[in-house]
């Protein structure tokens, strides 16, 4: 509908003697990618929650076609060339949005034709990833919640008797034979490994987290630092930092704990010679949850990604990653990523993972200082 078509058809009493906005405005607005394929599916127009669907600019996209950023055997192509066949408007659920540049799960697309340009399709993307994010993350504090009431128990009911265990083979170890000794030595190791495992369990206990200003570029460098003199040695690590990111609200001790586990998971799964991991931070406009119990809505503007070209993750574990006893590695006790998932929701944040063979991200998005914060950036 043309603009002036649109100030014709719904002008309200209270608008009388106002200038309606204009379309361009109204698109702009719109929480929705749109954006205006030509008949050769190259970018004529798009609105800026287009430039976030597509992690490209304006002025980027209008040097591109479509299939510049998603492959032409998909189902989204299948869409277009129905809507210039039927000259009609129709729309498509659930769609996967894949390639190298670009990976978006659970998307609606509404499509229509545009007449004043003979070929042309509008195109509204609805991404449903960020439902699912914000679902996951629910279920991942709900989680860890889980795993801090069982820490309680442990602590309580396992601690306890388990001095008293160790210290009764410590008694006995005095006037013990020499085989009876190495038997009262082996009680007293287990007892100190079945604590060990109950202390790791103790950092899942909900403790006061102090929040500030943090660099997040510094964060990143010191663990870059501790990896490549450490456990990824052998491995190409790449840095793709936006320099005019502002400072992180987090706790700059715990940042570095997650961060650490992601690289550190990350080099295990890549292949030893051909193996890279890659850092990036961005700003985005990000997701805005809704804080229980309160009208405030949290913005959390700032994304820090860790990417590796393992082998990925496989899909049958892909939705309880981040649960309690749930992990890929042999041997793994399934705590790190439960861990990371309980602390960055300490902070505020989300974290959130996409993996295919030869690609895997994990996303923290994380919110800003609030205004009036005090103190200094660490």
């Amino acid at each position: 509908m043309k603009a002036g078509l649109l100030r014709r058809a719904v002008r309200p009493a209270a608008w009388k003697g106002r200038a309606l906005p204009e379309s361009a405005a109204i698109l702009s607005a719109l929480p929705m990618a749109v954006v205006v394929l030509d008949a050769e599916n190259r970018f004529v127009s798009a609105n800026a929650a287009a430039e976030q669907f597509f992690q490209a600019s304006i002025g980027s996209l209008a040097q591109m076609r479509l299939s510049d950023l998603l492959p032409e055997d998909g189902r989204i192509f299948a869409l277009i060339a129905q809507v210039r066949h039927s000259d009609g408007r129709i729309s498509d659920h659930d769609l996967l949005l894949e390639s190298p540049r670009m990976a978006r799960r659970g998307v609606t697309v509404h499509a229509a034709p545009l007449p004043e340009m003979p070929g042309a399709v509008v195109l509204m993307l609805e991404d449903g990833s960020t439902a699912q994010m914000l679902d996951r993350q629910l279920n991942f504090r709900g989680a860890a919640r889980g795993a801090s009431a069982m820490a309680a128990m442990l602590a309580h009911e396992v601690k306890n008797p388990l001095s008293g265990i160790r210290g009764a083979a410590q008694l006995l170890e005095q006037n013990a034979s020499e085989a009876d000794r190495e038997l009262c030595l082996l009680i007293q190791d287990e007892a100190d490994r079945i604590r060990g495992l109950v202390d790791r369990f103790d950092m899942f206990s909900d403790r006061p987290t102090e929040l500030a200003p943090v660099n997040i570029h510094r964060v990143l460098d010191h663990v870059r630092r501790i990896a490549t003199t450490g456990f990824a040695s052998h491995i190409r690590i790449t840095e793709d930092y936006d320099p005019s990111l502002p400072p992180v609200w987090g706790n700059r001790d715990l940042l570095v704990q997650i961060l650490l586990n992601l690289v550190k998971n990350a080099a295990e799964a890549v292949d030893p010679t051909q193996g890279e991991i890659a850092l990036s931070t961005a700003y985005q406009h990000g997701v805005r949850i809704a804080v229980p119990g309160s009208t405030d809505r949290v913005h959390l503007p700032l994304q820090v990604s860790v990417r590796d070209n393992g082998p990925g993750i496989a899909e049958e574990v892909r939705g309880t990653l981040f649960e309690p006893f749930v992990s890929t590695k042999r041997g793994g006790q399934g705590l790190g990523l439960a861990l990371a998932a309980k602390l960055v929701a300490d902070q505020g944040g989300l974290i959130e993972c996409d993996s295919r063979p030869g690609r895997t991200v994990f996303r923290l998005s994380m919110p800003a200082p609030p205004p009036g914060s005090l103190g200094t950036t660490q």
